[in-house]
């Protein structure tokens, strides 16, 4: 993935490494007062399968908020959640005061919440421009009767939502594919296709779902630099979930870690990354200090 053009944008420095005291991040109370997001003892169950089990956490606003454990810890299961692709049983997820339980999926979008998948979601057989017009279709105003009249607004808002996805193409170095069938370009440029959608619908806060899964040490560099852009360059508030710990702990602000459905830590990248919690979910073995 490359990286943003027209402003140089570095990657967070790497943390450093641990000292000989073992540091730990231990679950901390939630405080929605300031926080663009707060999940609240959100639980999941699916038959006899506790998915998430009284989670809570806030993600504040201008933030880079990790989501990590290992295989099966709840994480995509929450970000399903989030989207009202998936019902939880108790609890509340609340985004900038507004609660999100009962808000239909197709309307998630035009909250300010954008999002990307774990595994490709995407128009295969829509060019790149049509994918990203998706995207920031979640900003249009213009009704289906007014649509169909091709009424004069309507064809100016149509314009300047076509001007909002050149930029974002632009930005994502798509242009050369943008008349391009997304679902014949390769991995990573589809990866980018679908962040780009994301980004069209202007979020406040932007889900990335494993990005970095299938990328090489070049791209997971360039990432890392974009998604630090990302959030200075439009202020967009970035809650990630990835395996790839480098990245994590080099990008992130504050980490949230889950196991087996539950909040195990929280904290800053130093203190989450030696919790003896964590490593035990990770290592499968005590830590030692």
């Amino acid at each position: 993935m490359a990286a943003p053009g027209s402003r140089a944008a570095t990657a967070r420095p790497q943390v450093a490494a641990a000292n000989s005291e073992v540091a730990t991040a231990r679950p901390q109370p939630a405080t929605a007062a300031s926080a663009l997001l707060s999940v609240q003892g959100v639980c999941v169950r699916f038959g006899g399968i506790v998915a998430l089990d009284d989670v809570s956490f806030d993600v504040r606003g201008g933030d880079i908020c990790g989501l990590i454990g290992p295989n099966g810890a709840g994480k995509t299961t929450l970000f399903n959640c989030m989207s009202r692709l998936y019902q939880y049983q108790s609890g509340d997820i609340v985004l900038e005061g507004r609660s999100l339980t009962g808000v239909a999926t197709h309307d998630v979008a035009g909250l300010g919440l954008g999002r990307t998948f774990q595994n490709l979601a995407m128009f295969q057989r829509m060019t790149v421009t049509d994918n990203v017009m998706v995207g920031a279709h979640a900003r249009s105003s213009a009704g289906f009767i007014g649509s169909a009249l091709r009424l004069a607004a309507v064809g100016a808002e149509e314009r300047r939502l076509r001007d909002r996805a050149r930029e974002i193409i632009d930005y994502l170095d798509l242009a050369p594919f943008a008349n391009r069938l997304a679902g014949d370009l390769p991995f990573g440029t589809q990866k980018r296709v679908e962040l780009a959608r994301a980004l069209a619908a202007e979020p406040r806060l932007l889900m990335l779902d494993e990005p970095a899964a299938g990328l090489n040490h070049g791209e997971l560099n360039a990432l890392s630099a974009l998604i630090g852009d990302i959030r200075d360059r439009w202020a967009i508030t970035v809650l990630l979930v990835e395996h790839h710990m480098g990245l994590v702990m080099g990008l992130c602000d504050h980490i949230v870690a889950l196991n087996f459905g539950r909040k195990i830590a929280e904290g800053p990248p130093r203190l989450v990354q030696n919790d003896p919690a964590v490593i035990e979910a990770y290592l499968g073995v005590e830590a030692r200090v």
